[in-house]
């Protein structure tokens, strides 16, 4: 089917965990997908230029591809410069909201997360310090149920965090809702008989098929007609003996 249309790129530069992921979920939609191999060792997924927008749409109900988080260990790397006691802190918070969003999205259920903080720089010589505060935003399928879990990730947070308490993290929900497989069928495409078929190409597969029923039924007719003959066929009379006079 993409040999049929002209292709173009959905995404390029993933690991092969990830386009296969791409390309099954796609699958599942109706919609033909195709993993190419690069010679850096990375992918690239390709469908075909009608079904672009309706790949896109799936992917972004699903969540996919997964957003790349930084660990710690590539903020922290040494790149030979010293750094400044505020580019420390800024890397520090910033490690933390990383580590605490993939943490998140790995429930069952998250399709991505996004955890900000905000961890102010107090002075001990003040007399009001400001609190430390965070901010959470879960995007999730409609049908799992987050809400319940609402609890576990406010103090998830609260202690991946020094100095945040449990009431000043707030969790931001935003359920989406997924399409039907049969719904969500990339418009490119047309099911004829079950099966999935380009536009461009429907024509020539329906010309095919009622033509290979127009052959079947023929040569049914054709059968039918001949039992019917056979047996509408008068059978030969033997010849009447003599009859004896009594």
């Amino acid at each position: 089917m993409l040999a049929g249309c002209g292709t173009v790129d959905l995404y390029t530069n993933l690991d092969q965990q990830e386009a296969n992921r791409i390309v099954a979920t796609l699958m599942r939609h109706g919609i033909p997908a195709e993993r190419i191999a690069g010679k850096d060792g990375h992918f690239s997924v390709t469908v075909g230029e009608k079904a672009f927008a309706e790949a896109m749409r799936v992917l972004d109900e699903n969540g996919l591809p997964h957003t790349e988080f930084k660990t710690f260990g590539d903020v922290f790397k040494k790149d030979g410069l010293v750094s400044s006691p505020t580019q420390e802190r800024a890397q520090m918070i910033f490690a933390l909201s990383q580590e605490l969003s993939r943490t998140i999205s790995g429930i069952d259920g998250v399709l991505s997360a996004r955890v900000h903080l905000v961890l102010p720089e107090n002075d001990p010589l003040r007399q009001q310090l400001i609190p430390s505060s965070a901010s959470v935003f879960i995007r999730h399928r409609a049908n799992a149920p987050i809400d319940n879990l609402v609890p576990q990730v406010k103090m998830l947070v609260a202690n991946g965090v020094a100095g945040l308490s449990y009431d000043k993290v707030s969790v931001v929900l935003a359920p989406v809702e997924a399409s039907g497989t049969t719904e969500s069928a990339d418009p490119g495409y047309e099911s004829f008989m079950g099966v999935w078929v380009h536009h461009d190409s429907m024509g020539q597969v329906a010309g095919a098929f009622y033509i290979m029923l127009i052959i079947i039924l023929g040569l049914a007719g054709a059968l039918v007609a001949t039992i019917l003959r056979q047996r509408q066929r008068p059978y030969p009379l033997g010849k009447a003996l003599p009859v004896k006079s009594p």
